[in-house]
């Protein structure tokens, strides 16, 4: 175990976190934004609603992501130019391909979570008079995000092992920087033990921040000591 290499190749490590830090946040901050519309069209009982919806959820639940990833990379200059634009950025396609992906996971954590509601809770807002647009945003969709908290820690930390397929086309994420390394050194263990590392710090910093998460908006749900 070659530790001096290790602290050599930090600096190339640290670039490597940053990447992999903001492509996966920005893609569950937008892949957020696209699942709740995503999972209330699930739910519609009119099909021309529901059936877009369903069919975007399993297709992009049905294929893996590295395969979503070579369809926009590899494929998107067969249906138009990409020379100048920013389909030509790996960064730009990954984020797409990550975006795409959590949100069709993520609208299946919330309508379930929102079928899970009780009864009770959609009968009083209706007895009260709301409008079905206002149910959904004062009782259904605030309820059903709670609820949905420690489901959805588990697709955050999917999307972040899931992005080491990044580096496969040519983004200097965690994963490519123990290419890059291992390449320079040929140290494989040495280079994706550090990478494995990384990776498990930023696991742990989402389990806690998940589990706090969980104390302060589900601390009704909890039973009276």
């Amino acid at each position: 175990m070659d530790f001096s290499l290790i602290i050599e190749s930090l600096p190339i490590y640290l670039d490597g976190l940053w990447t992999t830090v903001w492509l996966v946040g920005l893609a569950l901050i937008i892949g957020l934004s696209v699942a709740i519309p995503l999972a209330v069209a699930r739910n519609s009982h009119n099909f021309f609603i529901s059936g877009p919806s369903w069919a975007f959820i399993y297709f992009f639940r049905g294929t893996p992501l590295l395969v979503q990833l070579y369809l926009i990379y590899y494929g998107m200059d067969q249906f138009f130019p990409v020379k100048d634009t920013l389909w030509e950025n790996a960064w730009f396609c990954a984020l797409v391909a990550f975006v795409l992906n959590t949100s069709a996971y993520t609208a299946e954590i919330i309508r379930g979570a929102i079928n899970g509601l009780p009864k009770g809770e959609v009968e009083a807002a209706k007895a009260y008079g709301m409008s079905k647009f206002a149910t959904y945003r004062r009782i259904i969709l605030p309820s059903a995000l709670r609820r949905a908290i420690p489901v959805y820690s588990n697709e955050v930390i999917f999307m972040l092992h899931g992005s080491a397929v990044a580096g496969i086309v040519t983004i200097l994420d965690l994963t490519g920087a123990a290419r890059l390394v291992n390449s320079r050194y040929y140290a494989p263990f040495e280079s994706f033990l550090t990478a494995g590392l990384f990776y498990m710090g930023l696991t742990f910093i989402i389990l806690w921040c998940f589990k706090h998460a969980e104390k302060r908006f589900l601390a009704y749900s909890r039973p009276l000591s």
